[in-house]
């Protein structure tokens, strides 16, 4: 497969929650606002890009019965690093987080690009495949957190770390508080994954001559 279709495999065909259903933890904790979505979505995207760069030039060193333990301490030290970059830098979107910065070194889908491509594949590959997935992931969460945003507080790109109070779109008093609960989160997941499998099966039809 050349780069680029590693490159946007990860964005649209194989994107990591609508298509894979992996990561839906953090993506349903996390998506309540777009400055969240898009913080934890470069969070994972320099992991997955950093990680799967070493874990593919050492594919041939690492021992094939240690590879998910080594491949875990390789992502654990770009999660320590990004987890205190964050802390340095945006300390508010850092506290938000929370436990979820340090739980992507056993997120599944770093784990399975890890397993099934970085260890399989050249590094400038596996490092075009990293930034697909994480692509891919960071959409979603903008998308959902988009979504989830507008209809539970009527704002939208709130960033208290840069000092913006996001724009006003309608009256918070009209605002669905539930899209900003666990439950909003399900809701929004579920239609969005509805809407995507009815457009990609109507394309494959089409596809077909159906």
């Amino acid at each position: 497969m050349s780069i680029k279709n590693d490159l946007t495999n990860g964005i649209a065909r194989e994107n990591p929650i609508f298509r894979l259903v992996l990561g839906t933890c953090p993506t349903l904790a996390t998506s309540l606002s777009v400055s969240n979505g898009i913080g934890m979505g470069l969070a994972a995207t320099v992991v997955l890009v950093g990680s799967n760069a070493i874990i593919s030039a050492l594919r041939n060193v690492i021992p094939d019965k240690v590879r998910i333990p080594a491949y875990i301490v390789v992502i654990a030290a770009f999660v320590t690093i990004v987890d205190k970059l964050m802390a340095a830098f945006v300390p508010s979107l850092h506290s938000v987080l929370g436990i979820f910065i340090p739980l992507i070194v056993v997120n599944c889908i770093i784990l399975a690009r890890a397993e099934s491509f970085a260890s399989k594949n050249p590094v400038i590959n596996s490092m075009a495949d990293g930034l697909g997935m994480g692509m891919g992931f960071t959409l979603s969460l903008v998308l959902m957190s988009t979504i989830r945003e507008i209809l539970g507080t009527g704002k939208l790109l709130v960033a208290k770390d840069f000092g913006f109070a996001g724009f006003k779109l309608f009256n918070e008093a009209f605002a669905a508080k539930i899209m900003i609960s666990p439950p909003g989160g399900f809701i929004t997941f579920g239609l969005l994954m509805a809407l995507i499998n009815y457009i990609s099966q109507r394309r494959e039809a089409r596809a077909n001559g159906r």
